[in-house]
């Protein structure tokens, strides 16, 4: 063995204070094999056996280095290095990077109490496992290395045995803190750190001109399978999509050709977000492909009280290196900016990044903070959009529809205002907005003696939850809102399921005369089941149904099977979108109830709309 560093052995001294009992230095095979490095970490495998950690001893007697040399080789650890300078000690640590410190107290130059309040003001050492090895048995001592940082103490001489159970031990907490630190406890597979560095690692790589790609996968609505089927579910199912995703890089790892370095690694991103890096990738078509299988493999389905089986899909978003960013946040940012696209689209798909998303995104940003001013700006208004009854041609109704006039020029009505309510929050003011609008709104028409009709307000399920809007209701209608003149459109929520106390509570509010309506029936934010969950009074038949009416003769059974189902619930039906007379035959013929779209007008100002149909 070449020495890192030697010095003279017990000079100056009554004799060396050892490391073990005389006569102690070696095991027998029988309690060597007890404590193999090589066995299983508190029932996980070390990701590297134990036998190749590297441990390092500080301590100025040369023949407590060679004793404990000898021990380690004996017990098969194949790494070890020391130093009998004190004063080295530090800079060895940095550049040998040990797994485990052996560390003697009493040295000249600088003693250990020393080497570890160095090592606790050191952003790389302060975390080095450290177990002190002294002659000293003041108690105070012992405290005192503890407090700095010691793991473990042990006296002079010590038991081999005893040795080799601590520094097992200790290695084995390390190394699964280190797991812990470096994984995702739900589903095993690497974490967001490991993400992040692996991806700092491919974009070093500089000298190779090979195009990367970051694949952020999130999964569809689990907040809301969280909450109708509790967090124990939610867990089940990123579990088992984790599994159907790890086992489709794997396949593709088998396939590739390239380095390790240059394969497939599957990450949990965040709570409901996987995240792949390609780190290598031939041509955007080939990378489609293997982005194409991940979206079949992260779709699954489920049982639930082995009765009823739902089905979970994903959405995956793309940003590719080094076209879309060089740096690591620019690139999370544009993959996660994606993903979120490709929800929005229609949920089951991928989209890639491109400036436009970006650019879009930015105004979106914008907008969403300018429309937390609009509300006291006079900005924004309700307008009202007729409903009319198909067999008499009078109005039923309205829906009322909220108009941004921006500063800038654009306007933003309807859905779009609604999307730029990002949050939670947002939505709520919103709602309590449009419900203080429409209050003041038919006082103003009551007051003039105008008929009134029920109106219309969108509410989203899935931005916020059944709770938030009952409480926003009852708010309203203490606050002195009329609820026969009220109907509550529920928009989205496809996996949303009411608990008994939601039921009960929009019972309550439909006895008062609140009247609530399912919105975009059977477009790719509802669900069959909204119809069995909710109680509602009606439905509104997504715009898809009625437009290619007159020009594909497909959709005609569709449409009358989905107005038959309405009917057989016994619930209105309502068309939305209506724009030409041969949309509205189809309607009388498949005896739909009522419409609204374009057909009948634009949607209206309050006086325009009280004016034309709200006759005294």
């Amino acid at each position: 063995m070449e020495p890192d560093s030697t010095s003279t052995v017990g000079s100056g001294s009554s004799g060396p204070h050892t490391v073990f009992m005389p006569g102690a230095d070696q095991l027998t095979d029988r309690r060597m094999g007890a404590i193999n490095p090589e066995e299983r970490v508190w029932g996980s495998q070390s990701p590297a056996g134990l036998s190749d950690a590297v441990i390092m001893m500080v301590d100025d007697e040369q023949l407590n280095i060679e004793m404990t040399e000898a021990f380690l080789e004996g017990a098969g650890y194949r790494h070890f290095v020391w130093t009998t300078q004190a004063e080295t000690a530090v800079e060895l640590m940095h550049s040998k990077r040990p797994s485990l410190l052996l560390l003697d107290l009493s040295m000249p130059k600088v003693s250990g109490m020393q080497i570890l309040k160095i090592m606790r003001n050191d952003a790389v050492l302060r975390h080095l496992p450290v177990i002190v090895l002294t002659s000293t048995h003041d108690p105070q001592v012992k405290l005192q290395a503890l407090s700095l940082g010691a793991m473990d103490f042990l006296s002079k001489p010590v038991d081999p045995s005893e040795l080799a159970l601590r520094i097992r031990n200790t290695l084995a907490a390390t190394v699964y803190r280190d797991y812990l630190a470096q994984h995702d406890p739900l589903t095993a597979l690497p974490n967001k750190l490991c993400y992040k560095e692996a991806v700092k690692a491919a974009l070093g790589r500089s000298e190779r001109k090979a195009k990367g790609a970051l694949i952020h996968i999130g999964v569809d609505r689990l907040g809301s399978v969280n909450d109708a089927m509790g967090r124990a579910v939610g867990d089940q199912l990123v579990q088992r999509i984790g599994k159907r995703l790890s086992n489709c890089v794997e396949a593709e790892c088998a396939a590739a050709l390239g380095s390790a370095q240059d394969q497939p690694t599957l990450y949990r991103f965040d709570g409901d977000e996987f995240a792949v890096l390609l780190p290598q990738m031939d041509d955007i078509e080939t990378a489609a492909a293997f982005i194409s299988r991940l979206l079949d493999a992260a779709s699954t389905s489920f049982n639930r009280g082995g009765a009823q089986e739902i089905f979970v899909t994903c959405s995956i978003g793309v940003a590719v290196f080094p076209d879309d960013g060089r740096e690591l946040d620019t690139l999370l940012t544009n993959a996660g900016l994606a993903m979120r696209h490709a929800k929005r689209s229609g949920r089951q798909t991928y989209a890639f990044f491109s400036t436009e998303l970006n650019e879009k995104a930015v105004r979106t940003l914008n907008r969403g903070a300018d429309l937390r001013m609009a509300f006291t700006r006079d900005q924004v208004e309700l307008l009202y959009q007729p409903r009319i009854d198909t067999a008499t041609r009078t109005l039923t109704g309205a829906e009322a529809i909220i108009r941004w006039s921006h500063p800038s020029g654009e306007v933003f009505q309807g859905d779009a205002v609604l999307n730029l309510a990002a949050t939670s929050e947002m939505s709520m003011a919103l709602t309590e907005w449009m419900l203080q609008q429409l209050r003041d709104q038919t006082r103003v028409w009551r007051a003039v003696n105008r008929r009134l009709r029920r109106v219309g307000l969108t509410v989203d399920l899935d931005r916020l939850t059944l709770p938030q809007i009952c409480d926003i209701l009852r708010d309203g209608i203490r606050g002195g809102l009329q609820p026969q003149y009220l109907a509550v459109e529920f928009r989205g929520g496809a996996d949303v399921e009411p608990t008994r106390a939601d039921i009960e509570t929009i019972t309550g509010l439909k006895k008062i005369g609140v009247r609530f309506v399912l919105d975009r029936f059977g477009g790719p934010d509802s669900s069959l089941l909204q119809l069995r969950g909710l109680p509602i009074d009606a439905v509104k038949v997504h715009p898809l149904f009625f437009q290619p009416a007159g020009t594909n003769e497909d959709v005609r059974p569709l449409a009358a099977a989905l107005l038959a189902l309405t009917r057989q619930l016994g619930l209105r039906s309502i068309a939305t979108g209506i724009e030409t007379e041969r949309q509205l035959q189809l309607l009388e013929a498949q005896q739909c109830d009522e419409y609204q779209g374009p057909l009948i007008g634009s949607p209206m100002t309050a006086d325009a709309f009280a004016k034309k149909w709200l006759l005294a």
